[in-house]
C-alpha cells in the first residue's frame, strides 16, 4: 500500500476548558474566584500534537475514540478544520468525551480529568490500513488509556514491519506508579521517546537530574528527548547529550507546548534533519505555541518555525 500519511497519531481527544492565571490558591467552600481569561479549546496530548503536526505541513491522520455527544463532535470537528484525517476517531455511543478543565498559575498547571472514552480506547481503533499507509505512528497519553496501553506494543510493531517509525509521549501518570510490564514491551517498539524533565526522572527512577534520567531511558529506547520548559530541551541516544536554548517569548499559557514540541521533532525528523536541527526546531515550535491561550491557538508554520530556529545558535553536544 503506498504511504498516504506523514504522521499517524493515537490517543487521547477531548475538550479543554482552560482558566487562568488563578493568583491565588484555589478555594473550596462554596467560594467563587474570578480568573482574566477562560477558552474552550482541543485538548488530549495527541490531538494537541496532531494539530500541530499538521500546521507545520504534515498529512496526519488521528485515530481514537470520544462519545457520540457534542464533546465529541464538536473534537471531531475541530481536529477536521485544522487539517486532521478523523475517518478512524470512532464515537462512542455508550461513553462520554473525556473532559478536561486546566488552571494555570504563572508557568504551571493543574489538570482535571474526567476520562470518559479514555478507559474504553483500545487497538481496534486504529485501522489497520492506517499503520500501514504512514511513515510515523506517535502514542500519547500512555498512563490515561489502560487498554490501548495494553496494545501498544503490537500496534507499534506492525507499523514498523510497515516500515514507519514510531514515538511515544506518555505524560503524567495519575497513579504515581510509572512502571507495568507492558511499558517495557511498548518501549522496545519506540525510536523516540518524548517525556518532559519530570516525567523523565520518573520514568527513569532517577531524580539526579534530566540529563542523567535521560541517559538511563537511553538504554531502552533509541533516542530520548526531554523537554525542560523555559530551559529549553535535550536528547541523548546511547552515546552522545545534545542540548538547545529555548527562544525567549511572553508566554501567555504553557497548556500543550509539549505536545506541540512533539510535533515540531517529529516533523523535522521526517524532514531528514539530524537530532540537533530537529531539537532547536521543536524548542522553538513549543516556545511559540505558548503566545495564545489553549495549545492549537499559536502553533507555528514551518516556515515561521524555521526562521526563529534558524536564527538560534544554541545547540550543542557533549
Amino acid at each position: 500500500m503506498p504511504t498516504a500519511y506523514d504522521l499517524l497519531v493515537i490517543g487521547d481527544a477531548n475538550p479543554d476548558v482552560v482558566l487562568g492565571p488563578l493568583t491565588e490558591p484555589l478555594a473550596f467552600g462554596q467560594r467563587e474566584q474570578l480568573t482574566p481569561s477562560g477558552s474552550l479549546v482541543i485538548g488530549g496530548s495527541a490531538a494537541i500534537m496532531a494539530c500541530g503536526a499538521a500546521r507545520l505541513g504534515l498529512r496526519v491522520a488521528f485515530a481514537g475514540r470520544v462519545g457520540d455527544d457534542d464533546a465529541g463532535r464538536y473534537i471531531r470537528d475541530a481536529l477536521t478544520a485544522h487539517g486532521v484525517d478523523t475517518r478512524a476517531l470512532s464515537l462512542d455511543p455508550d461513553r462520554a468525551t473525556p473532559l478536561t478543565v486546566v488552571l494555570t498559575r504563572g508557568d504551571d498547571r493543574a489538570i482535571l480529568t474526567a476520562p470518559g472514552t479514555l478507559t474504553a480506547t483500545c487497538g481496534r481503533d486504529v485501522p489497520a490500513d492506517l499503520l500501514a499507509a504512514s511513515r510515523h505512528v506517535h502514542a500519547a497519553s500512555y498512563f490515561l488509556q489502560p487498554k490501548l496501553a495494553e496494545d501498544l506494543p503490537e500496534l507499534l510493531r506492525t507499523a514498523r514491519a510497515h516500515g514507519a517509525t514510531t514515538s511515544l509521549d506518555t505524560q503524567d501518570d495519575p497513579s504515581g506508579r510509572w512502571d507495568g510490564a507492558a511499558l517495557d514491551a511498548v518501549l522496545a517498539e519506540t525510536g523516540i521517546l518524548l517525556p518532559n524533565a519530570r516525567e523523565a526522572m520518573r520514568l527513569a527512577g532517577c531524580e539526579d537530574s534530566p540529563e542523567a534520567a535521560a541517559a538511563r531511558l537511553a538504554a531502552r529506547v533509541p533516542l530520548v528527548v526531554v523537554k525542560n520548559g523555559p530551559q529549553g530541551a535535550l536528547c541523548h541516544d546511547g552515546r552522545t547529550l545534545i542540548s538547545a536554548d529555548s527562544i525567549p517569548v511572553t508566554p501567555v499559557d504553557a497548556v500543550g507546548a509539549g505536545d506541540s514540541f512533539d510535533a515540531g521533532f517529529i516533523a523535522a525528523t521526517l524532514r531528514h534533519q539530524p537530532p540537533h536541527q530537529a531539537l532547536r526546531f521543536a524548542a522553538v515550535c513549543g516556545a511559540l505555541s505558548t503566545r495564545a491561550h489553549g495549545g492549537t491557538a499559536a502553533q507555528p508554520t514551518w516556515d515561521e518555525a524555521l526562521t526563529h530556529a534558524i536564527s538560534r545558535t544554541g545547540a550543542h553536544a557533549s
